[in-house]
């Protein structure tokens, strides 16, 4: 039997409207009023019908989430990071599969899906500004990654530049002097673009070479995108002692590359990949990688979206998200056994 909110009135002995306010988290309810309500609402297994709670404010209680690549992993820990920050607001997320198409990214930006969403995230590949300037559809949108449109929508970010310059600052550091870049793109790609200026960068400022030699471009990023330009370079002739990968799938078919013309990871070459996805935790060799936060991109994707919903958000700003490194056996070595 479904228990309803006079059923937890009456079992707490006080009225519908004090239950309802907690279950709504209204914040003028007295700390023993919340937890003599609680304790009714647990007792019963009360469970609010959230659908008829976002109907009641006119909304449907959904969040769409368009992503270029749903199979990179990547993206599929910021799906589940997204989910998980949407459950936190009783919101249920949609995913959209655009395969980085600028055709399915105008057609999820301009509201095919607006009558069942609230609002959209989108992470866009090929989108142009005049695309989204001519969007008609008032459903809040916030952006996701290193497009930059200069137009009036919230927008999530790393700066890939300076997480880019870290990666190879670390590896210099560590006396490596001829640092090849993997996973340069084919096409329009503004984060590979972005990640190649900062490997350039740094190079540049510790004066080593980065000459279009040490350069691979790949037509994807995936482990055989890694592996077959990491052997394109090799059977040059070139022989870099690091290498800075676009992304985690890549670095590790780079490794896998180096292991087949007999080259040690990181005896012989070090390797540095981006993103910090579970995977390259638990290779053989462990990867080092640029580990933007996840779960704060999400988090604050999320929180853009509801803002714009409730009315109470400042003017679209652009938020920088953090990212660290996380060093691991690709570019240290294992650890000395005691």
């Amino acid at each position: 039997m479904r228990v309803s909110l006079k059923d937890v009135a009456a079992h707490a002995g006080v009225s519908i409207k004090t239950v309802s306010n907690v279950v709504n988290n209204y914040r003028h309810v007295t700390p023993e009023m919340r937890d003599r309500v609680q304790r009714a609402i647990d007792e019963l297994g009360y469970r609010p019908n959230l659908t008829a709670r976002h109907l009641r404010k006119g909304r449907t209680g959904m969040i769409a989430l368009a992503l270029p690549e749903l199979g990179n992993p990547y993206f599929a820990e910021l799906a589940a990071a997204v989910i998980d920050a949407a459950a936190e607001h009783d919101y249920i997320v949609l995913l959209d599969h655009t395969g980085g198409r600028r055709a399915q990214e105008v057609l999820v930006s301009q509201g095919f899906r607006a009558r069942v969403i609230d609002g959209l995230i989108l992470s866009p590949i090929e989108l142009e500004a005049e695309d989204l300037r001519d969007r008609t559809e008032n459903v809040p949108l916030v952006l996701l990654g290193e497009r930059h449109y200069d137009l009036p929508y919230d927008h999530i970010a790393i700066d890939n530049v300076a997480a880019a310059r870290l990666a190879v600052r670390h590896l210099t550091g560590l006396g490596r002097r001829e640092v090849a870049f993997i996973g340069a793109r084919r096409g329009n790609s503004r984060p590979a673009e972005l990640r190649v200026r900062g490997w350039r960068e740094e190079l540049t400022a510790a004066g080593l070479s980065s000459d279009e030699g040490l350069v691979a471009t790949t037509d994807g990023w995936g482990h055989a995108d890694g592996a077959t330009a990491m052997h394109r370079i090799l059977e040059t002739g070139r022989r870099p002692d690091a290498v800075f990968a676009y992304n985690d799938p890549v670095a590790i078919g780079a490794m896998r590359a180096l292991s087949e013309h007999g080259l040690r990871v990181p005896e012989d070459v070090a390797v540095v990949g981006f993103d910090d996805v579970e995977e390259g935790r638990f290779g053989t060799v462990t990867l080092t990688s640029v580990s933007p936060d996840k779960e704060a991109i999400a988090r604050l994707a999320v929180q853009s979206v509801l803002a714009r919903l409730s009315g109470e958000a400042p003017e679209p700003r652009r938020v920088w998200a953090d990212y660290r490194l996380i060093e691991r056996e690709s570019t240290l070595g294992r650890p000395a056994t005691p």
